[in-house]
Parts: structure tokens; C-alpha cells; sequence
């Protein structure tokens, strides 16, 4: 079990040691991916790693779980000022195809997760529908969506957004370096096909039809 730091100092520490890994696991992945290379990318000693991991296995879950924080904490925050769901599905996803497209490990190293560390992977994609589950829930009860089972909603849209950024994110061959330009957002063009498809599967049904309205 990870070891909390008792100083600023050590947070400091533990948290280049975690972007350290990050940066290692995404490149060369966990099966080549050593302690050694962790604290040489982190500019800290060997030792240093032992007293806040036991191990490789530790700060891979522990990555895993820092990158679906900051995920959720990036898609909570654009979202919080939406007057309603569907507008808050927009500035959710832009803020996670924002967030993939400066954080390309998040898809390389939830990928590897399957194979490493099915735990970690399993608790990535359950704290992030947990979350969508219960805005639906709130949606529905608020009438801005449609009656649905928010679940099966819930894992649908995760994976949409899910297969159109590794599409038009992560497969893009330019990447961030000297000379090169940012990976690029999802084009507005894809984003507003997926928002209209997304829109018409959850917009609300419309409501009995009045007297007297028919010929108006």
C-alpha cells in the first residue's frame, strides 16, 4: 500500500514520481517500463521510490486512478455551468476530448490495464458511469431527458466518447514535441454529428398535446 507524504516536500515527490510513470508507462508500457526508467524520468533516487510504492504494480493502479481523478475533476468542472443535460454533455465532452488530447496516456495506459491490472480498469470505467448515472437520474427527474435506464445510457455514452477520441485523438500521427504541432481536438464537424446523434437519443419526449393547440 502507497504511503502518504508527511511534508510538502514529499507531496511534491511522490506526485513527479507519479508523472513520471505516467509519462514511462505511456511510452514503452508496464512490461518494459522499470523502476529504474521511473525514477530516472522523475530525477529522484532509487530509494527515493520505495518510500512511497512497493513496487511497479503499485504506481501503475496508483496512475490509473490519478489520470480517472483528473478525468472526472475535467469533465465536472466544464460542465457545472450547463443550464441543462444535453448542454452539459457538450461541455463534458469537449473537456474530455480536451483532456485526451494533452493526456494521450489516459487511452494507452487504461488499455494496458486489461492485461495488467483488470482491477484498476474496472474502477476507472465504474467511477466515471457512477458519476454519469446519477446526472441522468437527476435529468430525468427534472424532465430534460428521456425515461431511460440510466446505466445502459450511462455505458453507451461513455463509449461513444470513449471510441471517437481514440479515433480522432489518439490515432492522429502528429504528436506534441519540438516541431510538431499539438495532437488536435476531435473536428467540430465529428463533434456535432456525435452531439446530434447523442441529442436526439436523450431529448426529452414531447408532452400530451392540449385542447384547442392542434391548429395552432
Amino acid at each position: 500500500m502507497s504511503t502518504a507524504p508527511r511534508t510538502a516536500r514529499g507531496t511534491r515527490t511522490r506526485g513527479k514520481l507519479l508523472q513520471a510513470a505516467e509519462t514511462v508507462f505511456a511510452s514503452v508500457g508496464y512490461h518494459d517500463a522499470s523502476i529504474v526508467k521511473i525514477t530516472e524520468e522523475a530525477d529522484v533516487g532509487l530509494g527515493t521510490f520505495y518510500l512511497y510504492f512497493s513496487g511497479k504494480q503499485e504506481i501503475f493502479d496508483e496512475v490509473v486512478e490519478d489520470l480517472n481523478r483528473r478525468v472526472r475533476h475535467a469533465m465536472t468542472e466544464a460542465a457545472r455551468e450547463a443550464g441543462n443535460r444535453l448542454q452539459a454533455e457538450r461541455a463534458g465532452f469537449r473537456a474530455f476530448f480536451r483532456f485526451t488530447a494533452e493526456h494521450p496516456a489516459l487511452y494507452r495506459i487504461v488499455r494496458q490495464a486489461e492485461f495488467v491490472s483488470p482491477g484498476a480498469l474496472r474502477m476507472h470505467y465504474t467511477r466515471i458511469v457512477n458519476g454519469y448515472i446519477e446526472g441522468l437520474k437527476h435529468a430525468q427527474a427534472e424532465g430534460e431527458v428521456r425515461p431511460m435506464d440510466p446505466t445502459v445510457a450511462a455505458w453507451a455514452l461513455m463509449g461513444i466518447g470513449e471510441l471517437i477520441g481514440m479515433r480522432w485523438v489518439l490515432w492522429e500521427e502528429e504528436t506534441p514535441g519540438p516541431g510538431k504541432a499539438p495532437r488536435p481536438d476531435v473536428p467540430e464537424e465529428v463533434f456535432e454529428e456525435m452531439m446530434q446523434f447523442i441529442e436526439r437519443a436523450l431529448a426529452p419526449e414531447p408532452g400530451p398535446r392540449t385542447e384547442g393547440t392542434a391548429n395552432e
